[in-house]
């Protein structure tokens, strides 16, 4: 219908309201109404492809399928165009008239129960085109057609609850969008503005897109090509791209899926850790796009927090956006996200882990940190994870790593426990007491050498029905798994001796120790402090009241060290010596008794102050030097 004056449209009551809250409320960066009517324009552009596969009279056929952004920076004026598919007059007022195509008053009654955030119910509402009117007075917007026998017309508005449609004249096939920046906001029309904005949140647009004439590089989507289709190279260009790195990927995964949700994947294992390095934490590095276009590039919980050493691309056609366009807004499609992804991810890893065992053993001397909080804090996953845990042990040579599944396959058929020991490395670990009987067992023992490990085992608790059990533990019957071959043994103190040496070193060290007892798990050590709380190893102890002692007022929250069950050896010379020193000499036996659990604090990593222990020695010297 032609008109040959201004048709004026007033919004309803409830309309004007929505606008108010996009303009104000919804969107967090300004810049965003860049990516939007790009967006919107590539949308238009793409649906004209569609519309030339069968059409055969289309207007403007010989136009070139590309978006145009001008700017005048002086003028404060910016102009995006497209030769997409246009729009008619009832078009204009549909899609352009109507901010809420659901209901604007629903929309505004479930914000009111809601609160304007309510990240569940604005993503109903496709508004992105009103994100304009955060940064400019006026806006126009030209539009022709692609029928033959459409008009040429022009929708404007200021914002203020009312438009205005005019035919004009001279408008090439698709849509024109004009519109004068409010003062604060005229750096936008700057050239390197643009770019950068475009850069960020469009660099994966399919279509050409020209800046003041000059063409912007826009980058394959890789991740929507076919496999076969993409070289190394490819990938490696891509991922320094995507990344902004400067190293090469590991190695990649490339997938789609089509349920329980439409997903295109490309993620990549970087070659550096950086936070190995000490550059802080790392931030999540996967973004979200729909249909190209960047909704967010650090989406919320689309990924456990673990896994925020990969770098990549999630893309889905069927993500229902806010009208920000920044973050998911149903929950449960962030969690199916969730779920097929890592699943997809972690049997990428057990694949190069059986596969490519070099490959994925230098993964995990970098990564394998993440691993392991994964198992802390990722109940989900844990079974997963567990399996791709790797640890030195005493069957390994150093440096080289074993499974918990290689483990299980060498222990013998009586073992119901996999056993580990932490310490600052292999020889610490390997010269301590703890060890001792394992060794002359032949009973394997897995070796923690960070922090993290003793925290591992805690929440694991078990693999394969196994439990984790820190070898200083209290309890620990290896007779019942495998008997001591050694028939070399020194003779044991006698059961009378044995008993009275441990009540005299019971008195003598007084509430610092609960329990004094003999063990015949002692190989070539004199004594041994024992853990007899199963989740709370003496090391963790000791790391998390160090944590604690990091933060103001909690230094006490653990309370004061428990007292230690001391385990003595009734075969070794020193034990011997002190059952028949303590009838001739006391004190001398009481500073040995005293020294022998200072020592065996030491071993176990307790020991925190060492100058009590100093001067004791001292004395114990002192009279043995006399004799």
């Amino acid at each position: 219908m032609s008109t040959p004056t201004p048709e004026r449209h007033e919004f309803q009551a409830e309309v004007k309201q929505v606008l108010d809250i996009v303009v104000h409320s919804l969107y967090t960066d300004k810049e965003i109404f860049v990516r939007e009517l790009i967006s919107n324009a590539s949308d238009a552009t793409e649906k004209l492809r569609h519309t030339q596969l069968s059409e055969a009279n289309v207007f403007d056929a010989d136009l070139d399928l590309e978006i145009q952004v001008t700017s005048d920076e002086e003028a404060g004026t910016i102009s995006i165009q497209d030769f997409g598919i246009g729009m008619t007059h009832g078009e204009l007022i549909e899609n352009l008239g109507t901010i809420a195509h659901s209901g604007s008053k629903a929309f505004l009654n479930a914000l009111k129960e809601g609160g304007e955030h309510n990240e569940n119910l604005i993503g109903q509402f496709g508004v992105g085109f009103y994100s304009v009117f955060m940064v400019a007075d006026s806006v126009k917007v030209y539009t022709r057609t692609w029928q033959p026998e459409g008009q040429c017309l022009c929708w404007s508005s200021n914002g203020d609850g009312a438009y205005e449609i005019e035919e004009v004249e001279g408008e090439r096939r698709g849509t024109r969008i004009v519109f004068t920046l409010k003062d604060e906001y005229k750096e936008f029309a700057k050239k390197d503005k643009l770019e950068g904005i475009i850069k960020r949140y469009s660099s994966f647009v399919q279509f050409p897109i020209k800046v003041d004439g000059d063409e912007f590089k826009t980058v394959q989507a890789l991740w929507l090509k076919s496999k076969n289709e993409i070289t190394d190279e490819e990938y490696t260009e891509f991922y320094k791209f995507q990344a902004n790195a400067f190293d090469e990927p590991r190695f990649h995964l490339h997938f789609a899926a089509d349920a329980p949700i439409a997903i295109n994947t490309l993620l990549f294992a970087p070659t550096e850790n950086m936070e190995g390095f000490g550059f802080g934490r790392m931030e999540p590095g996967v973004a979200l796009y729909c249909r190209k276009v960047l909704i967010d590039s650090d989406p919320k919980n689309l990924l456990p927090d673990w896994l925020r050493f990969l770098r990549g691309v999630v893309d889905s056609a069927d993500l229902p956006l806010n009208i920000s366009r920044e973050s998911m807004q149903d929950s449960a499609l962030i969690q199916k996200l969730n779920k097929v992804i890592t699943k997809r991810f972690l049997k990428t890893l057990e694949e190069k882990a059986k596969k490519e065992p070099e490959v994925y053993n230098d993964f995990w001397k970098s990564f394998g940190v993440f691993l392991k909080e994964g198992v802390t804090s990722d109940f989900t996953h844990r079974d997963q994870l567990l399996k791709l845990l790797r640890y030195e042990s005493s069957y390994t040579e150093e440096g080289s790593t074993t499974g918990l599944g290689d483990y299980l396959s060498r222990a013998p058929e009586g073992q119901k426990e996999i056993y580990y020991l932490s310490g600052a490395n292999r020889q610490a670990i390997e010269s301590g007491p703890y060890f001792e009987a394992f060794k002359a067992r032949n009973i394997e023992v897995l070796y923690l050498f960070e922090p993290i490990d003793e925290f591992v085992m805690s929440h694991a608790r078990a693999f394969e029905e196994k439990s984790f059990i820190s070898a200083d533990s209290d309890g620990i019957d290896l007779d019942a798994i495998a008997p001591d071959t050694d028939t070399d043994k020194e003779e044991a103190l006698a059961a009378d001796a044995v008993e009275g040496l441990c009540t005299f070193i019971k008195d003598k060290l007084g509430a610092d120790v609960s329990e004094v007892s003999a063990s015949d798990r002692l190989v070539g050590s004199p004594a041994m402090i024992v853990n007899g709380d199963k989740m709370m190893t003496a090391q963790m102890r000791k790391m998390m009241k160090a944590m604690q002692q990091q933060q103001a007022g909690d230094a006490e929250a653990l309370g004061a060290e428990p007292p230690v069950k001391l385990q003595i050896n009734p075969r070794h010379p020193l034990v011997k010596n002190l059952a028949d020193l303590r009838g001739s000499n006391e004190e001398l036996a009481g500073l040995i008794s005293e020294q022998l659990l200072d020592n065996a604090r030491v071993a176990a990593g307790l020991l925190e102050d060492p100058s009590a222990m100093i001067q004791r020695n001292y004395k114990i010297l002192e009279q043995l030097s006399s004799k």
